[in-house]
């Protein structure tokens, strides 16, 4: 007998209630799932799921082949179905975030945090030096919050330009203003979109695909880790036949009887939450709802763009003239 077996044989052999009974249960398990992995036990001695899971209550009926194949296959498409969910996700998790498209905000958010400290001191100080000898600052309204898109830092900027452009003398009549103004406008329109898709997404799109994978294939990935587990058990029990006394043969047979009926219903739980999993249209729903998001967004997009490109080009036609005429003087 080698020492995990005296082991097992020894823990097996007290005289444990209930919850030390599953404390038993667990103690063996390691030790089968240890001596598994160090190559200690031969693998024909290894109950393997499910192609050579021979128990005479489940595989004895005509589909044992099937159950014992579906099984195999059923995990494979829940891993691979866990899989996509995580590669599309790690990509898509960017719609979390309301500036994903524009990096230059992190210099913006400290600027306005310093703003921020500055006017909150400014209107402490207005609020608690009045009737002192000190002279109170006046206070300041809060600057309004920014968003922290690409569409609305496109717009901004536009429309700063356009505004210096007109602050300049004969600024009215400035074409490149005008066009600045358009391209502003056609910004403002696509930012208020971008909203809207950003909304979209998370609510029809990442929220439900996040719980999809927390939840339904989450359990299912728990439920074939308990059918591990209840295997492990089992060939733990065999193991501890070999090596009980004679006295004990006959409720070390009784152990393995139990354990075969607990990995059976462990089995059959974990193939019809596998397939609940694999039969869930939500993913194809979710999908359809993140690429509706976008073609919403990029159809308003365009058709903005597109408006504001054509009255650009008149303008961009006039200053050629005006150009080229001025030139011929």
């Amino acid at each position: 007998m080698d020492h995990w077996s005296k082991l097992q044989s020894s823990f097996s052999t007290l005289n444990l209630g209930q919850s030390a009974n599953k404390l038993a249960k667990g103690f063996n398990s390691s030790v089968q799932a240890t001596r598994e992995r160090l190559g200690q036990i031969a693998p024909g001695e290894i109950t393997e799921l499910p192609q050579g899971l021979c128990l005479r209550r489940i595989w004895s009926c005509p589909t044992s082949l099937i159950t014992r194949i579906e099984y195999k296959d059923l995990e494979a498409r829940v891993d691979a179905l866990r899989q996509a969910h995580l590669v599309l996700l790690k990509i898509t998790r960017a719609y979390e975030s309301e500036s994903y498209d524009y990096p230059v905000q992190i210099q913006e958010s400290i600027t306005e945090l310093s703003t921020t400290i500055g006017q909150g001191i400014t209107n402490f100080a207005a609020a608690n030096l009045k009737g002192t000898n000190l002279p109170a600052p006046n206070p300041v309204a809060p600057v309004a919050a920014q968003y922290k898109t690409l569409p609305h830092a496109l717009c901004r900027a536009a429309t700063n330009a356009a505004t210096v452009l007109n602050g300049a003398p004969g600024g009215n009549e400035d074409k490149l203003a005008r066009a600045l103004g358009l391209y502003a406008g056609a910004w403002e329109t696509v930012a208020n979109a971008r909203l809207e898709h950003d909304d979209a997404i998370q609510m029809q799109y990442l929220q439900p695909w996040q719980t999809t994978l927390s939840t339904s294939i989450n359990v299912a990935m728990k439920a074939r880790q308990a059918v591990r587990t209840s295997r492990l058990e089992l060939d733990s029990a065999k193991q501890a036949l070999k090596t009980t006394s004679p006295a004990r043969q006959e409720q070390a047979r009784l152990d393995i009887e139990n354990a075969e009926d607990d990995l059976v219903q462990k089995t059959e739980v974990a193939i019809t939450l596998m397939k609940t999993v694999l039969e869930n249209p939500e993913p194809v729903k979710n999908l359809n709802e993140l690429i509706k998001a976008q073609l919403v967004y990029f159809a308003a997009a365009a058709e903005a763009l597109s408006s504001a490109q054509g009255e650009m080009e008149e303008l961009s036609v006039a200053a050629e003239g005006e150009y080229r005429k001025s030139r011929d003087h």
